[in-house]
């Protein structure tokens, strides 16, 4: 799965906080993340609607294969972050590893390093995953 896959991060370039070299990394980790574990990544950035846990589950219901997917939604504005994985997904990520995954992410988050946090949170949640 791509990052645009939710929601398009290509415009980012233009509108977003990303540059050009860190869509492509964050591309690459996507990808790599969907051909390692054989589920399916994606990133959401932007605004969340309340309740916040609520509209990150409707963007991953809206993802290729729900089940199979995982979706780190992030609303910078809004301080927030949820990681939302469909029933074959959670078999592999616990809550705790998803939790520790965030935890990891917001530390780079509140440090001004989005697209670095994404690439942290993005690696632990594979490497919880294992290999399919």
């Amino acid at each position: 799965m791509t990052v645009g896959e939710v929601t398009p991060l290509e415009q980012a370039v233009d509108e977003g906080p990303f540059t050009t070299r860190q869509l492509l990394r964050l591309d690459e980790a996507l990808r790599v993340a969907d051909q390692v574990t054989g589920l399916n990544f994606s990133i959401y950035l932007g605004p969340l609607d309340e309740p916040l846990r609520e509209a990150a589950e409707a963007l991953h219901r809206q993802t290729r294969t729900p089940a199979r997917s995982v979706l780190i939604a992030v609303s910078p504005n809004q301080r927030k972050l949820e990681i939302v994985t469909g029933s074959d997904a959670r078999k592999r990520i616990s809550d705790r590893d998803a939790k520790l995954a965030g935890l990891s992410m917001a530390a780079s988050f509140a440090g001004g390093d989005l697209a670095g946090g994404l690439l942290i949170g993005i690696d632990q949640l594979a490497t919880h995953a294992g290999r399919s």
